[in-house]
C-alpha cells in the first residue's frame, strides 16, 4: 500500500480563478436577495416584518397533507437519522433528489425551501474553507499547495468530507418542509404529544408561535408611533438612547400582555392542559406510505455501502 502524500503544486491562475469562482458565491446570493426585494418593491408590497409561518400550506392536498401525522413525523424524523449517518457521496446525492422530490410533492413552493437554504449558506460556507485546511493528513491523500499558501495544504479528503456534510444538512433541512409544514401546527403539536414529548414543551411552542406575530405587530406599530412623532435612526448616543427606551417599553408592554392572557385562559378553565379534539387514526394509507419511505430507507443503505466511493 502507497502511503506517500500526492502533492499538486497549483498554478497562480487557477487559484485566482478558484477566488473569483469563491467571491462570486455570496454575490449571487446577494443579487437573488436584492432581486427579490426590488420585485416586491414594484408590485406595491409592504415590507414583511414577520417571520415565516410554520403551516402557511397547511390546508394543501397532496401525499404528506394526507398522512397521519404521527407516522410521517417517525418516519420522517427517523429517515434524517439516517442520512446524517451516510458516508458515501453517491448516497448523499440521492438523499438530496429525494429531499427535492419530497418538497415538489408536499406542493410547498420552492421559493419557502430556497429561502431556508440560503438562510443556511453562510454557515455551510464556513465548512469549505475550513474543513479542507484543517483536515488532519493521511498516508496516500491528495495534498494542493496553492500560491503564497504553501504553509497551508489544502487537503482534497477534507473537501470530500465537507461537500458530504453540505449534502446531508441541505437534505435534512428539505426534509422538515414536509414534516412540519403539510399539517396546521396544532395538529403537529398533539402528534408529538401523542409520541409522548410532554405537553408543557408542547404548549410553550403554541403559545409562543401565536404570539410571536402578535408582538411583531405590537413592535411594528410603536416603531411607526416613532416615526411619525420625527424619529430618525442616527449612530449616536439620542438614537441608543430612544432605542433602549423602545426595548424596555416593548418589554414591559409584552409582559403585561402575557399576564393578561395567562389570566383569561384561567378565566377559561385553564389548569395546565388544553383540551383538544383532534382524532388520529391509522390507516392502511399511511401504512402503505411508511412502507415506500422504508423501502427509500433500505435503498439508501444499500447505495451508503455498495455505491463506489467518490473519495479521492
Amino acid at each position: 500500500m502507497d502511503h506517500t502524500l500526492n502533492i499538486i503544486y497549483v498554478p497562480g491562475w487557477i487559484a485566482a480563478s478558484l477566488v473569483l469562482m469563491l467571491a462570486a458565491l455570496p454575490l449571487g446570493i446577494y443579487l437573488v436577495v436584492s432581486r427579490n426585494k426590488a420585485a416586491k418593491k414594484q408590485n406595491n408590497d409592504k415590507p414583511d416584518w414577520s417571520v415565516p409561518s410554520i403551516d402557511a400550506y397547511a390546508s394543501q392536498i397532496s401525499f404528506f397533507h394526507t398522512w397521519d401525522p404521527r407516522v410521517k413525523i417517525i418516519v420522517i424524523f427517523s429517515c434524517c437519522f439516517l442520512i446524517v449517518s451516510l458516508d458515501n457521496m453517491i448516497a448523499c446525492l440521492v438523499a438530496l433528489i429525494i429531499a427535492c422530490l419530497s418538497v415538489h410533492f408536499c406542493k410547498i413552493p420552492w421559493q419557502r425551501a430556497r429561502n431556508r437554504l440560503l438562510a443556511m449558506t453562510g454557515f455551510l460556507s464556513m465548512f469549505l474553507i475550513v474543513i479542507p485546511f484543517s483536515s488532519p493528513t493521511r498516508p496516500g491523500e491528495t495534498i494542493l499547495l496553492f500560491p503564497l499558501l504553501s504553509a497551508f495544504p489544502f487537503h482534497v479528503q477534507g473537501l470530500y468530507v465537507a461537500l458530504v456534510i453540505i449534502l446531508k444538512a441541505c437534505s435534512v433541512a428539505l426534509l422538515m418542509e414536509p414534516m412540519f409544514g403539510t399539517a396546521s401546527l396544532s395538529v403537529t403539536l398533539q402528534a408529538l404529544r401523542r409520541l409522548g414529548l410532554p405537553s408543557v414543551i408542547t404548549q410553550m411552542i403554541l403559545l409562543t408561535h401565536r404570539y410571536i406575530f402578535v408582538f411583531l405587530q405590537e413592535v411594528v406599530r410603536m416603531y411607526r408611533g416613532m416615526k411619525v412623532r420625527g424619529f430618525t435612526p442616527r449612530t449616536d448616543i439620542p438614537t441608543m438612547r430612544t432605542m433602549g427606551n423602545f426595548l424596555g417599553m416593548l418589554f414591559i408592554r409584552s409582559f403585561e400582555r402575557t399576564q393578561r392572557v395567562h389570566e383569561a385562559m384561567l378565566s377559561r378553565g385553564y389548569h395546565g392542559l388544553m383540551p383538544t379534539y383532534i382524532q388520529f387514526e391509522l390507516s392502511a394509507k399511511d401504512i402503505a406510505k411508511a412502507s415506500l419511505w422504508l423501502i427509500i430507507a433500505i435503498v439508501l443503505m444499500i447505495v451508503d455501502l455498495f455505491a463506489p466511493v467518490l473519495s479521492p
